[in-house]
């Protein structure tokens, strides 16, 4: 067994909760030195997945999405650095270099910086135009929406579609438009795409799809309305650009680890360092349990961030006792609110899948379906038929034919009577 390396100091950068639970991770495995989280925003860590529902809203306020109440962070004992980004790393010398000009000094390190919201060219950040990627811009959307706002969601992705149906819910006039055939394409592919979007349509929301944005239309320094490729303009108060994020590497760049849409780690998640394991949105590795859909993936979702901020912690600590090491292999999982609506994803879809509704019906907006790929299930789908969709996580683990899939789905359905 190699010797142990004494991890006197171990640095989280990202301050979301795939970094808190690493840090809860290191100190329930028995880490006794020194744990520093850097952050970029300037508060403590809190929830992510409300700013586009019931924070947006304002059913809930700031403490109500905290992720941890102040006396358990205490009892982590964190070196709190927040309010200043990292804008390098330097693996060779072991340190962090912030953009307040500060150097931090690690022997373990952990990335989970997470995503950082795409912007168009066309789309100037005028007043009025807003990106959901924080708390400060979730009030700042919030403050544009109330009853008759005219709302404009570019891009029909989770955050898009979330954010216009709480919108809807608050009064606004809400269009949505995304320059695919359907919403969600890349996520649930056409054909249920579309069938989120007719939840949409049900609760008066104006999807349009196949449509490009041109430019805004400006006046006093104010957004008033979008254009498209047609040139035809659409009216606007408010305008949210949703296109997606990109992995937060761009400060990782000139560190000598591998970046690929994020940061390229092998199965224990370790970056291809010594000491250096990443965790949530910015990582990219091989999912065993998924090796037959694509080689490796990068995963945008809360419980994928919080299982492998665990992980890398528990292997961090393995590497420096020469310990083996777990490698982390899952199903991926998420879920979504929309209006009444909720949305669940079990697997990855492919674009070759064969998708097959196997309960309720896409016109009733209450269904489950498979996603099959050379006779392997590979995703299933549930939107409100929760009951559906989480029986079917330990399917998606092994391999499940598309026979033996359905078989499954008809049990369901159709439980045995209770023996008398």
């Amino acid at each position: 067994m190699p010797d142990s390396r004494p991890l006197s100091t171990i640095v989280i950068v990202g301050s979301s909760v795939a970094a808190l639970r690493a840090a809860e991770t290191l100190r329930q495995s028995g880490h006794e030195g020194g744990i520093t989280v850097i952050g970029a925003e300037a508060v403590m860590p809190y929830d992510k997945p409300p700013l586009s529902k019931k924070f947006l809203s304002g059913d809930v306020d700031a403490d109500r999405i905290m992720l941890r109440r102040p006396e358990m962070l205490e009892e982590l004992r964190i070196t709190w650095r927040l309010g200043s980004a990292a804008v390098s790393l330097d693996t060779a010398a072991h340190e962090v270099r912030l953009a307040d000009g500060s150097v931090v000094v690690w022997d373990g390190l952990i990335l989970a910086t997470g995503g950082q919201v795409r912007t168009l060219p066309t789309v100037p950040m005028t007043g009025g135009v807003h990106v959901l990627r924080t708390r400060d811009d979730a009030d700042a959307l919030r403050a544009g929406l109330c009853e008759g706002t005219r709302f404009v969601v570019i891009g029909a992705g989770f955050i898009g579609l979330e954010a216009a149906a709480t919108a809807a819910q608050m009064g606004a006039r809400v269009t949505v438009l995304e320059g695919a055939p359907a919403p969600l394409v890349r996520g649930l592919g056409a054909e249920m795409g579309a069938a989120v979007a007719a939840v949409h349509a049900r609760n008066g929301v104006d999807v349009r799809c196949g449509v490009s944005v041109t430019g805004i239309v400006e006046r006093e320094g104010h957004v008033r309305a979008v254009t498209l490729g047609d040139g035809t303009e659409v009216e606007a108060d408010a305008v949210l650009v949703g296109i997606g994020v990109t992995p937060a590497v761009g400060w990782l760049e000139g560190s000598g680890l591998t970046l690929r849409d994020g940061v390229v780690c092998d199965a224990n998640l370790c970056a291809g360092v010594p000491g250096v394991y990443a965790a949530g949105d910015l990582l990219r590795w091989p999912n065993a349990m998924f090796a037959h859909v694509e080689p490796d993936m990068r995963v945008e979702h809360w419980t994928n961030a919080a299982e492998q901020g665990a992980v890398a912690a528990q292997n961090l600590l393995a590497w420096s006792r020469g310990e083996d090491q777990t490698p982390y292999s899952a199903v991926p999982f998420f879920w979504s609110d929309q209006f009444d609506a909720r949305i669940q994803f079990l697997g990855r879809s492919h674009p070759d899948a064969e998708v097959t509704v196997v309960a309720g019906s896409t016109e009733e907006g209450r269904f489950a379906a498979t996603y099959v790929l050379h006779d392997r299930l590979i995703a299933v789908l549930g939107v409100t038929m929760p009951k559906m969709v989480m029986p079917s996580r330990a399917l998606l683990s092994v391999p499940t034919t598309k026979a033996q899939a359905l078989a499954h789905f008809e049990r369901l359905k159709n439980p045995p009577a209770p023996a008398r």
